[in-house]
């Protein structure tokens, strides 16, 4: 759990006296990991009837289609999670979804710590990459934090279905402390029936977001010696194992489901993996996989071609100084991996630590950091670390890019050694400023790639990439313009970069919000999005809509016998349909006695040229056809950009008297960068 304070940047000049001592006080009661924190107290109740504040009239809405007030809520029990990008409490969230789904709302206030999460539209990728599925309200403003009388991430309030205050508490387990007060607040109103039962109908963002080829893509690892590049395409929870310069695709591992279980390619599971590490080369590959949400480390066999956990037990640590073998051994949010002699580094984002996996006993144990959350440099053990995400080594040290406090540090590999911060700030010091030492302001560092004596640094949230010099302390602006979108070429622009492999000259990008990989040369600095061409296999398998779903068009009316149904296709307009990609039509009669289609009453039609001519038999009478689409498409210039639309229409057809000579259909597919307000 990480807090807030009045401020945003502690006070740390001597001369600032009492007030100093008193604000650094504060700060370090109240700064305590947002992952780590299943040890604080539970839930506080409050004394009194006293009402909820209402939200804000003019705040941002996300996964509803209209603004929410506590009104409208009546009748329902009510959770507000307190949140800024923190995915531990998830799970425990839809927990208490689905055990009440029928009186529980949970309502996400979203109250930024970095300037970049403020945004509305990062706000949104957040909710899609998390999978969150409840309303979320953007309180840029903080003024739900402080009505609330907030004071750390995350925190929790829970409402009665009367409106008024029952309880709050800070920090993880938020199933087990709140799951019996809930039930006790249904008890008691359901008794009184002044429950509101039924599920809040809600349009999610993801049911108006196209998909893509990959899906939120966090890390990437490139290997010369095999010319292969490995993607954790962490949305679809599966690695990706493509050659480096995208042609064809050798190995799809897991998906597209999240889980948790060891086997072959196709039945393995992860869950939004990340970081990998390579061992080996041909078929004797062996590649280590950072399963961060199921907080285990699992091995791949190019070999056996199977899938197998060497670390974690798939549920999250809640103690951070443990060792042990690393089957039994709770892991907590492993982000990033390095190999070097044997042992597998680990960066623990969640316990804040560095972790490392002896590769020959199996065993594992803090290397890194106290588990404490702050910047403080010094010896190993007693070191504070702040959600270390991306990993990378020289071979004498290793290097990490420590989010939370937005600074790229090093890590001695010996025990006896030191962490040291490069360049970077603190817990709430953070921003975009080129320079030297603690001088540099970065902005939630996720990724960190190694190469000739230089540190290559995704600086995630102010969508650039930055370079950093080892020897000289000094950061400058790699790629990027600070501005988030997408477009290749000498002034590249990226979308929350999160990974960073270098290869044969190269820097490849996981950019992870684009949902694409991007590869930079490092002498010209320009940038290309790498174009999958070999990639049937990547993506999602047409989800067909139900009838009930058509939209019905507006009727149209054809003589007796032979005409023909056309069907064109309108994309936008530097979109087209992806080549061997699964797009498929599929037509049905509603009365085979009326309409025959090409001589059947159904009709499925896979890879179709447009526009499309069906013969159509027509008798008389009145009937309807059916049809639904699945059509994958992408950028015109661009084809590892791909996107899928799907959709159901009606369109009821008269046989007989006046009409025209046939029937016309267009499919029209929505703009995949549109803003879907």
């Amino acid at each position: 759990m990480y807090t807030r304070a009045d401020g945003r940047e502690r006070l740390v000049r001597i001369v600032v006296g009492g007030f100093a001592l008193l604000a650094l006080v504060v700060l370090f009661v109240f700064l305590t990991l947002c992952a780590v924190d299943g040890r604080r107290p539970g839930m506080t109740e409050y004394k009194g009837q006293v009402a909820a504040p209402e939200f804000p009239a003019n705040a941002d809405w996300l996964n509803t289609d209209r603004p929410l007030t506590l009104a409208d809520l009546r009748g329902k029990v009510v959770l507000l999670d307190f949140w800024t990008y923190c995915i531990h409490v998830i799970p425990d969230l839809k927990r208490l979804e689905a055990k009440y789904a029928d009186e529980l709302v949970v309502i996400g206030v979203h109250s930024a710590k970095f300037t970049a999460e403020s945004e509305t539209d990062n706000i949104r990728q957040a909710i899609l990459r998390y999978e969150i599925e409840h309303p979320v309200i953007n309180d840029r403003n903080m003024i739900l934090w402080r009505e609330y009388g907030i004071r750390a991430w995350p925190s929790f309030v829970l409402i009665d279905p009367a409106g008024k205050l029952v309880g709050y508490a800070s920090g993880e387990n938020v199933y087990d402390m709140f799951d019996p007060a809930i039930a006790n607040v249904i008890e008691v109103f359901g008794e009184k029936g002044l429950i509101e039962r039924g599920p809040l109908e809600l349009v999610l963002e993801r049911d108006r977001a196209p998909r893509s080829m990959l899906s939120f893509p966090g890390k990437v690892l490139a290997d010369a010696a095999s010319g292969q590049l490995f993607i954790a395409d962490s949305n679809h929870n599966r690695i990706v194992v493509v050659s480096l310069d995208g042609s064809t695709v050798e190995a799809v591992i897991g998906g597209p489901g999240a889980g948790f279980t060891d086997g072959d390619f196709e039945s393995a599971r992860f869950n939004h993996p990340q970081g990998m590490a390579l061992r080996g080369s041909g078929d004797g590959t062996t590649l280590y996989v950072a399963d961060t949400e199921n907080h285990a480390i699992r091995k791949v066999d190019f070999e056996t071609k199977t899938v197998r956990t060497i670390a974690g037990t798939g549920t999250q640590a809640r103690r951070f100084n443990v060792d042990g073998p690393g089957t039994t051994t709770a892991l907590n949010s492993p982000w990033d991996l390095v190999l070097h002699d044997g042992t597998l580094y680990v960066a623990m984002a969640g316990s804040h630590q560095l972790w490392k996996l002896d590769l020959a006993s199996g065993e594992v144990a803090p290397h890194a950091g106290s588990g404490r959350e702050d910047r403080t440099d010094g010896p190993l053990g007693s070191a504070a670390l702040a959600q270390p995400s991306g990993l990378t080594t020289d071979g004498e040290k290793l290097y990490f890019a420590d989010s939370e406090v937005s600074a790229i540090r090093s890590a001695d590999l010996d025990a006896s050694g030191r962490v040291a911060t490069i360049v970077g700030g603190e817990l709430f010091k953070f921003g975009d400023v080129d320079g030297k030492g603690l001088r540099v302001r970065l902005q939630h560092p996720l990724g960190v790639a190694y190469f000739d004596g230089t540190l290559y640094v995704a600086d995630t949230y102010n969508n650039k990439i930055k370079r950093v010099s080892i020897a000289d302390r000094t950061s400058e602006t790699f790629l990027g313009t600070g501005k988030g979108g997408f477009k290749d070429g000498d002034e590249a622009l990226f979308d929350e970069p999160g990974g960073l492999s270098v290869a044969d000259g190269k820097l490849y990008v996981a950019d992870t919000n684009n949902h694409v990989i991007r590869v930079a040369d490092l002498e010209t600095r320009r940038v290309e999005t790498l174009e999958i061409k070999d990639s049937e296999m990547l993506w999602p398998e047409p989800d067909m809509p139900e009838e009930v779903t058509a939209t019905e068009l507006a009727a149209q009316s054809v003589p007796p016998g032979e005409v023909t149904l056309v069907i064109s296709l309108k994309l936008p307009g530097s979109h087209k349909l992806t080549a061997g990609a699964p797009t498929q039509i599929v037509l049905r009669s509603a009365d085979g006695k009326v309409l025959t289609l090409d001589g059947k009453t159904e009709l499925t039609l896979t890879q179709p040229t447009f526009p499309i001519e069906v013969p159509v038999a027509a008798a008389e009478g009145t009937a309807s056809v059916q049809i639904s689409y699945a059509i994958y498409f992408c950028e015109d210039s661009l084809q590892s950009l791909c996107y899928f639309d799907a959709g159901a229409l009606a369109l009821p057809v008269t046989v007989g008297g006046d009409g025209g000579d046939g029937l016309s259909v267009r499919l029209e597919v929505a703009d995949p960068n549109r803003d879907p307000r």
